[in-house]
């Protein structure tokens, strides 16, 4: 049995704000060894849809590929990747249709990097489904300094030709951004 982790953070909500449509390539930065995204998304999208299950340890991956065997999900595709060097993810430029950074940038330095290669990947008219922790989370969670600022990210957004297409709460303690790519 897999934990899921929805008591902090439901993935079909997000899945739901990101316009997640059957036949669509997506993929999850950071998809950690439960495949919170991951498997929603490929359940909902298979047969004809791909997800790309991306993260830098390849032991998760593993797990991962072991788990989507087991439950028969064969559109889910692990790829190992540092999500903070720009043009390193095996993944062709331009062929996704929504990339998910879900808890993923409040552990990074190299956040816009990380931001950069997302968008490196995307289709035109394709999104960027961001979701952090806000300044509500549990305590001895994280310290203050690591928290994502949004309003750095819609910035950055709209430097790089994204608009805010939706921003919401996504469970107690998380926000949520869409930003959609408009070349």
């Amino acid at each position: 049995m897999y934990h899921s982790g929805n008591h902090l953070l439901d993935p079909n909500v997000i899945l739901a704000r990101a316009h997640l449509e059957v036949g669509m390539r997506i993929a999850d930065f950071g998809c950690g060894r439960t495949g919170h995204i991951v498997f929603p998304a490929a359940a909902f999208l298979k047969p004809s849809g791909v997800v790309y299950a991306v993260d830098i340890m390849k032991d998760v991956l593993e797990e991962v590929r072991k788990r989507s065997a087991l439950e028969g999900l064969a559109n889910i595709h692990t790829v190992w990747a540092d999500v903070e060097r720009v043009g390193m993810t095996a993944i062709p430029p331009r062929t996704l249709d929504i990339v998910f950074l879900i808890n993923l940038l409040i552990h990074s330095k190299a956040r816009g990097d990380m931001l950069r290669e997302a968008a490196r990947l995307l289709k035109d008219k394709g999104r960027l489904a961001i979701v952090e922790w806000t300044e509500a989370r549990p305590p001895l969670v994280l310290r203050d300094s690591t928290l994502v600022n949004f309003t750095d990210i819609v910035g950055w957004g709209e430097e790089s030709g994204f608009v805010v297409q939706d921003d919401f709460t996504a469970g107690k303690y998380h926000r949520g951004l869409i930003l959609y790519k408009h070349d």
